[in-house]
């Protein structure tokens, strides 16, 4: 949920100008597949480290979850300073401790009945799909419907990060998401981030230009791994119902 500081970055910066970009979007699409790559073999360690060790991976799991937060503003920094020698390591980590963090959701996933490695199969599908969809509509839409849309997808993902946090702070005092809502919470972002997806395509090469391909390519891999995400949650509470 980091690229919401994105989205209102995006949206102070983007009225009135033409593309500044207009390439940062190739330059970027082969880091957003290395960033993938490795977020899926952040995984798969994950995955042997909980089967192999759990209780080593649980306190490894938080110390990840930190170390990733911090170089999520680091990293982004350095990138949208054009320092993309320097920026690339820390998104190289960065990607791994997203795959590590990832693991959780995924041997929930896998352990679901109707779920399992189909339905993570399934989820890229679905961002692979998301993606092309999403190029040819965003790619195309006017000044008016782009920032329209882009407010839109903006308040919804900040409104998406409040109930978040309110699910994990009733979830502290032993009060659980009922299915149905789980199931609603989790539809919703799968809406806002395929919406998410086409408004990279019309904000991204307005905000940054040629040589920061890096930065573009980051809120690009944070769109997709959480279009991922909440595609496994709703898979999750569709098929792990009583």
């Amino acid at each position: 949920m980091s690229n919401t500081s994105n989205f209102r970055k995006a949206m102070r910066e983007v009225q009135g100008q033409q593309l500044v970009g207009p390439n940062v979007i190739a330059n970027a699409l082969p880091f957003v597949g290395g960033g993938l790559v490795l977020t899926a073999v952040g995984t798969y360690g994950g995955l042997g480290v909980i089967q192999s060790n759990p209780g080593l991976f649980f306190p490894t799991f938080f110390a990840a979850m930190v170390l990733q937060l911090v170089l999520f503003f680091v990293a982004q920094n350095v990138a949208n300073n054009g320092n993309n020698s320097t920026a690339l390591p820390l998104l190289t980590l960065y990607s791994l401790l997203t795959g590590y963090t990832l693991t959780g959701i995924v041997y929930v996933a896998l352990g679901t009945q109707n779920v399992g490695i189909q339905g993570i199969g399934f989820a890229a599908l679905g961002c692979g799909i998301t993606f092309i969809v999403a190029r040819n509509i965003g790619s195309n839409l006017s000044d008016k419907d782009g920032m329209a849309l882009t407010k839109t997808i903006g308040l919804g993902i900040i409104a998406l990060l409040v109930v978040m946090v309110g699910q994990l702070l009733f979830s502290l005092f032993g009060v659980f998401t009922p299915t149905w809502l789980e199931i609603a919470i989790s539809g919703l972002g799968v809406f806002l981030f395929a919406g998410a997806a086409v408004v990279d395509f019309y904000i991204l090469p307005r905000t940054y230009r040629n040589d920061q391909y890096l930065s573009a390519a980051l809120s690009m891999y944070l769109t997709y791994i959480n279009l991922f995400i909440f595609i496994l949650r709703l898979l999750i509470a569709i098929n792990g119902r009583d």
